[in-house]
């Protein structure tokens, strides 16, 4: 059966998107290379921790939405969306392979007249190089005359109530002039503003400038958080008032680790490193091992050995209200706890079983006797169902990573 739209890759670029396309009233196929995801999504649950909901997932099926594994499918569309992931590889590059397999599968089924748009984080020229040649040399067609090509930054905030799909900007950026009207025509019936970039690379760079943006000025506060703790200075109260100046200041808070989808890139190619990039990512790297060099010392302070202490974690997902664990540091900061001697249990409404070096660790049903039983509680996430004025009265010891907790009533990072 023909669609307006394939999104190729059904993760957590492409099932936003794909809710987004239903939900406008496009008829929309999510293709994936992956049988056990296309099953999970036909039976009305969602594969990926943290995209959507399952009632979310339900509407969809409903609205029409068809999960297939079938690459057939995708030679009867009018748009294609490549949401293929895009990993960092050993050398902190994108790892493309997965981009490659959705282009390939895509190409030897391509119709004249489609428009193919990339979502992917990428480096910049991947769009007019690498995608560009994939299809052309699997379809015989040709890009800007035979079919339209662009590429558009994936922009998602998941879990915000505030920045939805239809509120939030698409930028793009195409072969041609007529690539872009294509891409603003698709995503024209999905969010209330199309910004359009020069050309592909453009909007290519967009994405590299967001991610990297983010993660420079998290590095940047990471920092400040050692060197405040080693004046006595309360940061949180310094970011609070630096944060009333009406220009040139956006407030950013330090945390445990980054975490998240959208990795910081420090080099592109063949080209020359971002070294301000690549530091930032050094500084926020380090944080897990201060959080647990934090945690020994507040614990030896109080007379007790990071050996046999026991420690409960609290919030390991990267964000708060959700079950999604990318990049979370929780689990770098439990196996260093676990090699110090400590006895590590944790407590997450969202996150039912936790597995750390291929063990299970302890999860405890009651937040509040096991954080009078821990000899040290650690906030890592600060999820809306906490109550930290009472857990601070509970807690023998209290270290807040997110300086989420009354002023006085925890040791904050």
């Amino acid at each position: 059966m023909p669609a307006d739209l394939a999104v190729i890759g059904l993760g957590h670029h492409g099932l936003p998107l794909a809710q987004a396309a239903a939900a406008a009233g496009i008829d929309t196929i999510g293709y994936d290379t992956d049988p056990r995801s296309v099953a999970e999504l036909a039976a009305g649950r969602c594969p990926v921790d943290g995209s959507l909901t399952v009632p979310e997932i339900r509407r969809m099926l409903s609205g029409g939405f068809r999960p297939t594994a079938n690459p057939a499918e995708l030679g009867r569309v009018r748009t294609a969306v490549l949401c293929a992931p895009t990993p960092p590889g050993p050398d902190h590059a994108l790892d493309l392979t997965a981009v490659t397999d959705a282009a390939r599968a895509l190409a030897a089924r391509l119709r004249p007249h489609t428009t193919v748009l990339l979502e992917s984080p990428v480096p910049p020229g991947t769009t007019e190089g690498l995608l560009r040649d994939l299809l052309e040399a699997g379809s015989g067609l040709r890009a800007g005359r035979d079919f339209h090509l662009a590429y558009s930054p994936g922009r998602l905030d998941p879990g915000s109530r505030t920045h939805g799909f239809a509120g939030t900007p698409k930028v793009i950026g195409g072969l041609t002039p007529a690539c872009t009207e294509a891409a603003a025509a698709f995503y024209g019936r999905l969010t209330d503003k199309v910004v359009r970039a020069r050309g592909p690379r453009e909007a290519e760079t967009v994405k590299l400038l967001e991610t990297n943006f983010r993660h420079v000025n998290i590095a940047l506060v990471n920092e400040m958080a050692v060197l405040c703790h080693e004046l006595g200075v309360d940061l949180w109260d310094v970011i609070r008032c630096a944060e009333t100046k009406p220009f040139g200041f956006q407030a950013f808070r330090p945390g445990p680790g980054v975490g998240g989808h959208g990795v910081p890139v420090d080099t592109v190619g063949a080209h020359r490193p971002l070294r301000l990039v690549e530091l930032a990512g050094q500084v926020n790297e380090r944080m897990p091992q201060y959080v647990v060099q934090r945690a020994a010392t507040l614990l030896n302070e109080h007379g007790k050995s990071a050996r046999g202490a026991r420690v409960l974690l609290l919030g390991i997902t990267y964000k708060p209200d959700l079950p999604d664990r990318q990049g979370s540091p929780a689990d770098e900061i439990a196996r260093r706890l676990m090699d110090l001697g400590a006895a590590v249990s944790y407590h997450d409404p969202h996150v039912p079983d936790w597995r750390v070096r291929e063990l299970p660790v302890p999860r405890a049903d009651s937040l509040y006797e096991a954080a009078a039983h821990a000899d040290l509680t650690v906030l890592l996430q600060h999820h809306r169902t906490y109550d930290l004025q009472g857990l601070a009265v509970k807690a023998q010891l209290l270290l807040d990573t997110r300086g989420a907790t009354p002023t006085g009533t925890a040791h904050r990072l």
